[in-house]
């Protein structure tokens, strides 16, 4: 039975079946002029947690002690429904003492009787919380993932115009552009990924292994545990792709018996700070280059302007440095 049929039924005076209105799943209630609550169905009961001898015969506004004196359902009683038989679907959200808050769709119906004169109301309430509180979690998510995809594009975009086009190859454009964009496909499927991959160590083992030949060219000290939003995933895999790229062309890993060394603590206090270390050695002479090329400039803008750190870099003979701090309460989290 849906409620058209009962609205029939009604009608023609039948308003004491309490069995045939029990058979609507969604809580009703059935109102005369004054709004007092002549039945109710046993799912208002049940969902509403209230008792029939407290609702029959009450006035609605005076049910569980004033908890249905609700702004929303005073406007669509008192100056909706006059003006209208039947108004569908009217969103009322309410936070009752016991059961908590509920998101609700009313549709109230006016039943005239046969005199003309004396009408009741048919009011239908359709509990839609748990549909509201998904569809919230849905448009979140939704609107993180666009966020997320602006975001990628944008970097993309900018790779492509600061990638060095002058006097290169097609082939060699292609590489360094193809070496940066699957650093940030690797770094947003891990900003993605459910399965506890958000850490700063799976980070450096993801960002690094392209560029390890062996075990011992590439070396992570164990650290501390540090859980990585996916800002700062994004930003610190760049950072990573343009050290090795680096270290492979020009430093410590353009040779057989080179090797990197990548440390990092947590430093303590009232603004705790993320230490990262990268270390060379092994490789030919250090020179520090005559003019800062994009690989430096795209260091200095993820962490210094994306994450509100800094980077210092060392030229020293023997091997090349970095030193990267970044503020814990903008980047990561301890875990």
């Amino acid at each position: 039975m849906d409620l058209e049929d009962l609205y029939r039924i009604l009608r023609t005076g039948h308003v004491q079946a309490q069995g045939i209105v029990d058979t609507v799943p969604d809580p009703m209630l059935v109102l005369d002029s004054a709004l007092t609550v002549q039945s109710a169905n046993r799912a208002f009961f049940r969902t509403f947690a209230v008792e029939r001898y407290d609702t029959i015969g009450q006035h609605l506004y005076d049910l569980g002690n004033g908890q249905w004196d609700i702004p929303e359902l005073r406007h669509l009683l008192g100056e909706v429904i006059p003006k209208s038989s039947a108004v569908i679907d009217y969103k009322v959200e309410h936070d009752f003492p016991h059961i908590g808050k509920k998101v609700m769709l009313v549709t109230a119906r006016t039943v005239f009787n046969a005199d003309n004169v004396s009408h009741l109301m048919l009011l239908s309430i359709v509990d839609v919380t748990e549909r509201s509180r998904k569809e919230a979690e849905f448009e979140a998510v939704f609107g993180e993932l666009r966020h997320r995809l602006k975001n990628v594009l944008g970097l993309v975009r900018a790779l492509a115009n600061q990638t060095k086009a002058e006097g290169v190859s097609g082939e060699e454009y292609r590489t360094a552009f193809l070496g940066r964009l699957q650093a940030v496909v690797d770094a947003n499927d891990l900003a993605l990924s459910d399965h506890g991959e958000d850490s700063l160590e799976a980070l450096m083992s993801r960002a690094t292994k392209p560029f390890q030949t062996a075990p011992e060219t590439i070396v992570i000290e164990p650290g501390p545990s540090v859980t990585l939003a996916s800002k700062e995933i994004m930003s610190l895999s760049l950072l990573l792709h343009e050290l090795a790229t680096n270290a492979v062309k020009y430093g410590a890993l353009s040779t057989p018996a080179g090797t990197v060394r990548i440390r990092w603590e947590v430093e303590q206090g009232d603004h705790p700070l993320l230490r990262l270390s990268w270390r060379e050695s092994g490789g030919p002479p250090v020179r520090k280059p005559t003019s800062t090329g994009y690989g430096t400039q795209l260091i200095q803008f993820a962490i210094a302007y994306n994450l509100g750190g800094k980077v210092e870099q060392n030229y020293r003979t023997e091997g090349f440095e970095a030193e990267i701090v970044v503020p814990l309460e903008r980047a990561a989290r301890p875990d």
